[in-house]
């Protein structure tokens, strides 16, 4: 049975965050709020806990496609490759927001990580979320809940998310209702940005 905690996006209960941050460095897996869809998630570090979900995604962890929650950009480098001034121009307008931004991976990734050319980076626009990474220490993976209803791509109510995922994972935020629509994904890997995927998101700023 995973826990259930409410918690306000607006000012996040300290205690609440730590009881989350506990079970994460005890190898656990939760379900939280993003600035768009609920995202599931664990902490990059732990191998057992990111093999878990990649079993539950049917995935080999070695190929799955995993963003890092990161809380904000001055540990980047810790997972990147040096980057030029322009794109850190980019991440810099455009975080915190509704985006991933691939990037080159780098050497000092997570050894679950190792054989990664590229990284998915995320730094949410929700307190919640920056919360739990800032009091972790370090970036949690992220990877969205779909729903397999035809009409609805993303569960949006966490006591649907709750009923789903009990036996799954072992605590589930409820932070009111998220978002349907997907972060936008952009490929900064290579000289030119590359749009990967249109969602949250406004392709405006670049």
């Amino acid at each position: 049975m995973a826990e259930f905690i409410r918690i306000y996006e607006e000012n996040p209960n300290s205690k609440e965050i730590s009881r989350v941050v506990k079970v994460l460095k005890e190898g656990g897996l939760i379900i939280y709020p993003t600035d768009t869809v609920y995202g599931l998630g664990c902490d990059i570090t732990n191998q057992k806990a990111l093999e878990r979900v990649a079993r539950i995604k049917n995935v080999k962890l070695e190929k799955a496609n995993f963003s890092f929650i990161c809380h904000d950009l001055s540990n980047l480098s810790d997972y990147v490759k040096q980057i030029d001034t322009s794109t850190f121009k980019i991440l810099k307008r455009a975080l915190p927001g509704p985006y991933t931004f691939i990037l080159p991976g780098a050497k000092t990734l997570p050894s679950a990580f190792k054989k990664k050319k590229t990284v998915g980076i995320r730094v949410p626009n929700n307190n919640i979320a920056l919360e739990i990474v800032r009091q972790l220490g370090n970036p949690i993976i992220s990877t969205s809940i779909r729903d397999e209803d035809e009409v609805l791509e993303y569960t949006t109510d966490p006591e649907l998310i709750l009923e789903k995922w009990d036996n799954l994972v072992d605590l589930v935020i409820d932070a009111g209702y998220g978002d349907n629509q997907p972060s936008t994904v952009i490929d900064l890997s290579e000289d030119q940005p590359l749009i990967v995927r249109e969602g949250k998101g406004s392709l405006e700023i670049f």
